[in-house]
């Protein structure tokens, strides 16, 4: 229900505004822009998303295949069971969801946007195979989205790189201020849910978030010593790295447990297809609704009224030109990175909304974007309380990112 609602109230708002410019604005052109973008993007839905992310299915749903066979799959779900089945007590032990979804977050955390999807699919795949009722989300479903969506990244890689073509001297300055503003929203996102669900927030569950915590705050002191130019290079190349030697170790791992590698690859690797068509729908609705809500300058309003409350409060407005990227991240990937290269390329890489649009966009997912694609995989009609969780962890995220950025760069 709470799908529908909004994406009614995309199009309904997007052609009020359209009216409004058209009656009091004279803008002869406005209808032609909207439904010139509803077809631009009814196209771009397929073969600028659909298609390319086809063959990413295709090659990590092989390599999925083979991890399964060859037991990784379970063995990391038994690793990271404790921690797991307190997130996710619907889901039985030992399940192979948990392990994908573990391979999921590892993949976010590195950066590695297109190795995610697969993992965060089949997942999700999984979980709906224990799911009672198949149109409607499980707890379990609603807390791996609402996680999937905080977007914890502890290599902000593509952010980097665009920095670096944009023409920073000073590109790797985000990388502390974009994994703290991550790790707030991801645990922001498992309160939210978790109090939601009502788990218990016993020793154990505790225990594993503080030691999580501990983690990134090592990780994050160890990369904080290192020169402007070693953190570009660590960035750059250990995310990938990592990739790369995940990628082998499976193909060895299937090898030593005597597995046709090559067969168990082309098995999985044939489900690839079947996700792409079944998404295909979702994907054209949802971003055709998002684009018509962009087009009209609905985004627009929205942050010239939040510019101008926030200046009633008295608190200071710097941070504001960097906010339509907050705001479309939820909604698109996409178009939240063409507004921040946007953003930098006005005020410069550099300056402080610079910075801070880029921390807005390593701050969290394509909520919207991720709800349609994820649930829209496996026939989710009821997505519960799933976006609003989704929003609010954003929200807090977004928070969490200009008090950052008023520490590291004012």
């Amino acid at each position: 229900m709470a799908l529908n609602i909004v994406w009614i109230a995309f199009f309904i708002v997007a052609f009020v505004i359209a009216l409004y410019k058209f009656l009091f604005l004279h803008d002869t052109e406005v209808f032609k822009t909207l439904v010139d973008g509803m077809f631009d993007s009814a196209k771009g839905s397929v073969i600028d998303v659909a298609f390319p992310l086809a063959g990413t299915m295709v090659f990590f749903l092989g390599l999925m295949n083979i991890a399964e066979r060859a037991g990784a799959i379970n063995w990391i779900a038994r690793l990271l069971n404790p921690f797991m089945k307190r997130l996710f007590p619907e889901v039985p032990e030992k399940h192979p969801a948990m392990g994908q979804m573990v391979m999921n977050f590892s993949a976010n955390m590195l950066g590695l946007d297109n190795a995610a999807t697969p993992f965060g699919l089949k997942a999700m795949e999984s979980l709906q195979s224990i799911n009672p009722d198949k149109e409607k989300a499980t707890n379990a479903q609603i807390m791996f989205l609402v996680l999937h969506t905080s977007g914890l990244t502890l290599i902000p890689l593509t952010i980097i790189s665009y920095r670096l073509a944009a023409g920073s001297t000073e590109a790797a300055s985000v990388f502390i201020p974009c994994v703290l503003a991550t790790i707030c929203t991801t645990l922001a996102s498992i309160f939210i849910v978790g109090i939601k669900q009502k788990l218990k927030w016993d020793k154990v569950l505790l225990t594993w978030l503080l030691g999580l915590v501990a983690l990134v705050a090592g990780m994050l002191f160890f990369v904080q010593q290192m020169g402007a130019e070693q953190k570009e290079i660590f960035s750059r190349v250990t995310g990938n790295m990592i990739l790369l030697l995940l990628v082998v170790l499976i193909i060895i791992g299937g090898m030593l447990k005597k597995i046709n590698v090559f067969d168990a690859f082309i098995d999985g690797a044939k489900g690839g297809f079947d996700v792409i068509l079944k998404i295909i729908p979702y994907l054209v609705g949802m971003l055709v609704a998002i684009r018509v809500f962009r087009d009209s300058g609905a985004l627009g309003y929205m942050v010239d009224g939040l510019s101008w409350v926030i200046g009633l409060t008295g608190v200071d407005t710097a941070f504001t030109p960097a906010l339509p990227v907050a705001i479309m991240k939820p909604f698109s990937g996409s178009g939240a990175r063409g507004l921040m290269l946007d953003v930098m390329k006005s005020n410069g890489p550099d300056s402080f909304v610079g910075k801070l649009a880029s921390t807005f966009q390593g701050s969290a997912d394509t909520t919207f974007y991720i709800i349609a694609l994820y649930f829209g995989s496996v026939g989710i009609k009821k997505v519960r309380y799933a976006i609003w969780a989704g929003v609010l962890a954003d929200l807090i995220g977004v928070v969490a990112a200009i008090l950052i950025g008023y520490v590291f760069f004012l």
